[in-house]
């Protein structure tokens, strides 16, 4: 059996002054105060997320 793939994120961005779905999506993604992060699964649902706030964050 083979361990799920994980995809690390890490927040670059503050997400003030941001659409309010936006924040909801970091912090969806557990991510809380700048340069914090957070190891996810890597299915489409989290792929998605991080496409949608790819200007906030960075994928390690």
């Amino acid at each position: 059996m083979t361990a799920p793939s994980t995809v690390k994120v890490q927040l670059v961005r503050s997400p003030i002054g941001c659409k309010e779905t936006h924040r909801a999506t970091v912090r969806g993604l557990g991510l809380r105060k700048v340069n914090s992060t957070s190891e996810l699964q890597d299915t489409p649902a989290v792929r998605g997320m991080i496409n949608k706030i790819a200007y906030l964050v960075k994928v390690l």
